[in-house]
């Protein structure tokens, strides 16, 4: 019950950003998401009681996920197809050596106040985005906004000592082109309206969810079969390095549906059988390597997801994505809890999902070296026979 009534306000918080992502764009609700986790980080280690403290730390919970998933938004926004999976990948490789450092702040610091408040302060720098973080100019586009995002392309153009002078003609022609479809500011409910989209927003909130109950689940898992928690927490951070630095080849030399099939098909199959080795290095060995493919699932459905889902509803499918996952997470310790019944039942209970996502996945269209969606047109008739032949001959290169 503490939890679930905890969950309510982190839960209005991801509604909130969601919201302002759609009407102010990508810097707006960025910058909301760094100053809630700053502050409620901070705040949270100077409660004095459990249900205050759990209110607020589910808040600064979803405040980071805002920024995970907004912050993961603009990047992919202004990289090119041919690097976007190096950019994905190398985007969670700070969360992981943020997981290792964690080790390192819980050995130094242990009253609790004391630790909330070091790995608080630490996140005062994110404040700087107030004054440097540019808007998404694919966001722009889609809210009919040219000029602002032809400046700023421009401006990363000269950065990057690309061409201008073309990028002007290119933008408007391109404008021209989608005159034919209403750029309209995307819902949620948009992500349920048309079947093609409706599938698509299903699974993927599923693999999501499948992923981050695994990952938690079987990195708490762990735990219980061995001993020092900090060497624990090193262990599953590296882990997911590895993993992070595993799905840049993954990515480059497969497409994305097979890799997360048969990434989640490996994850499930390695937890599954740990039933039968329950105890024991065997059983450590294979929970590592599950959790090793969980994370290459997470890697590769951040861009898959990004991928899949035009503009105006990607930040949308990406918020219901991550908060479907916290819901995962948030179920993972009651599924480690049920070795009390048998030493088989959590790596069961684990193992099943991940191989049921496999086998959904397979509904899921292609998107390897496809341009970013802009209309819900687009996304509707991703992977039909009324997939948009773009022109990919003259591209607008400014990375």
């Amino acid at each position: 019950m503490g939890i679930a009534a905890a969950f309510v306000p982190g839960f209005w918080t991801f509604t909130f950003l969601r919201l302002l992502v759609g009407i102010y764009g990508r810097k707006v609700s960025m910058i909301v998401a760094v100053v809630l986790e700053v502050f409620m980080g901070v705040i949270a280690s100077f409660l004095p009681d459990y249900w205050s403290f759990t209110i607020v730390r589910m808040i600064v919970g979803f405040s980071v996920g805002g920024v995970m998933v907004v912050g993961f938004v603009i990047i992919m926004e202004y990289v090119g197809s041919e690097k976007r999976y190096i950019i994905s990948a190398l985007y969670q490789v700070p969360f992981t050596l943020g997981h290792i450092i964690l080790a390192g702040f819980g050995y130094y610091f242990r009253d609790y106040m004391y630790f909330q408040l070091a790995i608080s302060i630490v996140n005062v720098i994110l404040l700087l985005y107030i004054c440097i973080l540019p808007e998404s100019p694919r966001w722009l586009l889609a809210m009919n906004k040219t000029e602002e995002a032809i400046e700023i392309l421009q401006r990363v153009a000269k950065i990057n000592n690309m061409p201008v002078d073309d990028i002007r003609h290119k933008i408007e022609m391109d404008q021209m082109e989608r005159q034919s479809s209403t750029l309209k500011k995307g819902t949620v409910a948009d992500l349920f309206r048309t079947p093609n989209i409706r599938k698509n927003i299903l699974v993927m909130s599923f693999a999501w969810f499948t992923c981050s109950y695994c990952f938690y689940g079987m990195a708490q898992y762990i735990t219980h079969l061995t001993g020092n928690i900090f060497v624990n927490v090193v262990a599953s951070g590296f882990v997911c390095f590895c993993a992070c630095l595993i799905a840049i080849p993954v990515m480059r030399y497969m497409n994305r549906k097979m890799s997360v099939v048969l990434s989640n098909a490996a994850c499930g199959i390695c937890l599954l059988v740990i039933a039968c080795f329950p105890q024991g290095i065997a059983a450590v060995v294979f929970a590592c390597i599950g959790v090793l493919f969980s994370f290459i699932v997470f890697v590769i459905v951040y861009l898959y997801c990004t991928e899949m889902f035009p503009t105006v509803v990607r930040n949308a499918a990406l918020g219901i994505s991550s908060m479907m996952a916290r819901v995962g997470s948030m179920i993972a310790p009651f599924v480690v809890d049920l070795g009390s019944y048998g030493v088989w039942c959590a790596p069961v209970a684990f193992g099943v999902f991940p191989l049921i996502a496999a086998a959904l996945c397979l509904l899921l269209p292609e998107t390897k070296d496809c341009e970013l969606l802009t209309t819900l047109e687009e996304g509707e008739a991703l992977g039909t026979d009324r997939q948009r032949t773009r022109n990919r001959n003259e591209p607008i290169e400014i990375t």
